[in-house]
């Protein structure tokens, strides 16, 4: 899934607002001030590291959305050139696709 810059400024926003909702749980659950923002602090950096954890591994394992529309892409443009090539070989007449074969030693001598 690719993430538009509208997408990540709301994506950034939400992370902002669960950290000041976490301040408030927190405070209502009889943590002080200082604690609650301390607390609320602490829970919103282990959610950040557990997500920054899932992109580091999406990154070395090669799993990230660019490389996938790469891969997925080259399939497509290797099927594509494939298919185009075996049509145009077809369409040539038998003896200069014997002389094709023997240039790239795919035919007899």
């Amino acid at each position: 899934m690719a993430i538009t810059k509208g997408q990540s400024l709301l994506l950034g926003t939400a992370v902002l607002a669960f950290g000041g909702l976490g301040y408030g749980l927190f405070r209502a659950n009889g943590f002080e001030g200082f604690s609650a923002g301390i607390a609320a602090s602490g829970l919103l950096m282990l959610v950040v590291l557990g997500w920054t954890a899932t992109y580091l591994l999406r990154a070395l394992t090669g799993n990230m959305t660019y490389m996938q529309q790469r891969r997925t892409y080259r399939q497509a443009y290797d099927a594509f050139t494939d298919a185009e090539l075996q049509r145009r070989f077809e369409a040539l007449p038998p003896e200069e696709q014997e002389r094709l074969l023997r240039e790239t030693g795919q035919g007899e001598a």
